[in-house]
């Protein structure tokens, strides 16, 4: 896993009310002055898993004859997936149909369908898989989709990679205003995207913060040096957002 450069967003300096007490909802004490944070992290990594659909579609004259066809092609294209070496465990039937058709060239006929769901654990190797199921005659097929097996892990870089993000901004201003970070009051998790994958923050994320995330376009993929022909694997890159209020004290 690499780790990529973060990028700051706007960086709203609240004063907060200095008075006799401290702030009942911020926390901010007497001589304090509240800082708050906007932050973002990135975090890239390669995907370990890839995962496609495959069947067949059958038409006959009975509805028997158009299941039995069926179920014959789809044990042909597990067959192939398992010589490939895609583990028993790892394909899953996702959806079974038979049904009559009553429109078209095939009215009075029946359609037999099965798909399944083939999770490859080297996704260098899904290319290779879809050309086996086609040769064995799917009809059928989509993705794949290229994912991690244990995506939190690339997200909690990008979440420590923004802290430090907001850590660094709030020293910069303490520094320039004469002060020192006293304390950190509050962080609130703000969300993100990883790949084509939203990742749910706090409810109370700002307006702001959920357009930013949102409107961001998907990262370029990059290919790495070594793919199986036909099949990019690439990087996803998690994006996320945090806030961070800290207590300013004078030096």
């Amino acid at each position: 896993m690499t780790l990529r450069t973060i990028a700051l967003f706007a960086l709203p300096l609240a004063l907060g009310a200095c008075g006799d007490r401290a702030d009942d909802v911020r926390g901010v004490d007497h001589g304090e002055t509240l800082l708050s944070v906007s932050a973002s992290g990135q975090a890239d990594s390669r995907p370990d898993r890839a995962q496609f659909q495959a069947g067949i579609e059958t038409w006959a004259r009975s509805a028997e004859a158009a299941s039995t066809a069926n179920g014959e092609k789809i044990a042909e294209i597990v067959a192939a997936l398992r010589e490939l070496g895609v583990a028993e465990d790892d394909i899953q039937t996702r959806v079974v149909n038979v049904g009559r058709i009553d429109w078209g060239d095939r009215r009075g006929q029946f359609q037999a369908s099965n798909v399944v769901e083939v999770t490859l654990r080297d996704p260098d190797k899904a290319g290779a898989a879809v050309a086996a199921a086609t040769e064995a005659g799917a009809n059928i097929v989509s993705g794949p989709n290229l994912s991690m097996s244990d995506p939190e892990a690339t997200a909690n870089l990008a979440y420590a990679d923004a802290y430090k993000a907001a850590r660094k901004r709030a020293e910069a201003y303490a520094e320039a205003a004469d002060m020192e970070v006293s304390r950190v009051l509050y962080i609130r998790d703000a969300g993100g995207t990883q790949g084509q994958t939203w990742l749910r923050g706090a409810d109370m994320a700002s307006d702001a913060t959920m357009a930013r995330v949102q409107n961001t376009a998907p990262p370029p993929v990059v290919a790495p040096e070594q793919a199986s022909p036909g099949m990019m694997v690439g990087t996803t890159r998690s994006d996320v957002y945090i806030q961070v209020d800290f207590a300013l004290r004078p030096k």
